[in-house]
């Protein structure tokens, strides 16, 4: 995924029909620009180069007091969890279903032709109406990710390789902090049925404050139903790790800690057995926090990652059901 917000300037042209003689029909309508959810488009790049949307005009008026055809409506397909904001960025919708759809902006109004200006005094009216063109203007639309799984996890713990390894998805993937800058989306297969996961941006401390675009990437975790934390095996102080994820959770928004949640070491290859026996007796006895180590490397617990999430997923979609 390369970006989750976009700015688009909206224009709606209509016909304006001046017509000649006393039989001119009246002029199309515009066509109307229409926002509809689509639940496989997960992103806005098929929107990132086409920032200006024209919908087509309306067609002049004929002879014989013909009206003109419309102008065909403009459709722009956009994710589910797609938020439409107008120019001073106030909430005009949210899409939350797939075909929901909303008309921004409705085609102007043919004009009148001639013969509509007919009467017993003017028999041969030359005077036609001009269409009614609309104004254009900005839109912004901005994205949350909808998933299942959210990554939760400081920079460079293991995501986005995670990510590539489970899915098919192909993330950056870079031996230095912050190689993720916009989320990701995988699609995991258990049998016969899939779940989406988000790789998220790294978090940093006082990400709830802002820093390190924090604001940016925790909205994204408003949407996932699970969240995996995921702590790297070669972290000094996992336990402090672990709390400073929570709290910055709880201080951005407190009911993200009421989401189910799974806790995964990474890169679990660079210990051995005895450390992982301290690692998992630490959090199960300290922090009440069942442990799944997982190796990207070497696919260790990878199958166990997947059915401990899977049955999450199952009784939180039990819920909504």
């Amino acid at each position: 995924m390369e970006m989750e917000e976009l700015v688009v300037f909206i224009f709606i042209e209509t016909d304006m029909y001046i017509g000649g003689g006393p039989d001119g029909g009246t002029g199309g309508k515009g066509g109307d620009i229409i926002i509809q959810g689509n639940s496989h488009i997960h992103t806005f790049l098929h929107l990132r180069y086409h920032k200006h949307w024209i919908a087509k005009s309306g067609f002049p008026g004929k002879g014989n007091n013909i009206t003109g055809a419309n102008g065909k409506d403009l459709l722009i397909e956009v994710p589910i969890g797609t938020i439409v904001k107008d120019e001073k960025e106030n909430i005009i919708m949210e899409i939350t279903q797939n075909y929901q759809k909303k008309i921004l902006f409705k085609g102007g109004i043919g004009g009148k032709g001639n013969s509509f200006f007919k009467n017993s005094v003017y028999q041969s009216p030359h005077y036609a109406q001009p269409g009614i063109k609309t104004k254009g203007n900005w839109i912004f639309l901005e994205l949350k990710i909808l998933a299942d799984v959210g990554f939760i996890g400081f920079p460079n713990t293991g995501k986005s390789t995670l990510l590539s390894v489970i899915t098919k998805a192909k993330p950056k993937i870079g031996n230095f902090a912050f190689t993720t800058k916009t989320p990701h989306i995988g699609v995991v297969k258990v049998n016969f049925n899939s779940f989406l996961v988000a790789d998220i941006p790294g978090i940093i401390e006082k990400a709830s404050e802002g820093k390190g675009l924090g604001h940016y990437f925790l909205r994204h975790i408003e949407r996932n139903s699970v969240l995996l934390f995921l702590i790297s095996s070669d972290t000094k102080n996992k336990k402090k790790e672990y709390f400073i994820l929570l709290n910055e959770l709880k201080k951005f928004n407190s009911n993200l800690l009421k989401k189910k949640r799974l806790l995964a070491i990474s890169k679990s290859d660079l210990i051995d057995n005895d450390k992982k026996k301290k690692i998992k007796e630490f959090f199960l006895k300290k922090l009440e926090e069942n442990v799944v180590f997982i190796s990207s490397f070497t696919k260790e617990g990878l199958s166990e990652l997947i059915k401990k999430l899977w049955k999450l997923i199952q009784n939180e979609r039990k819920i909504l059901n």
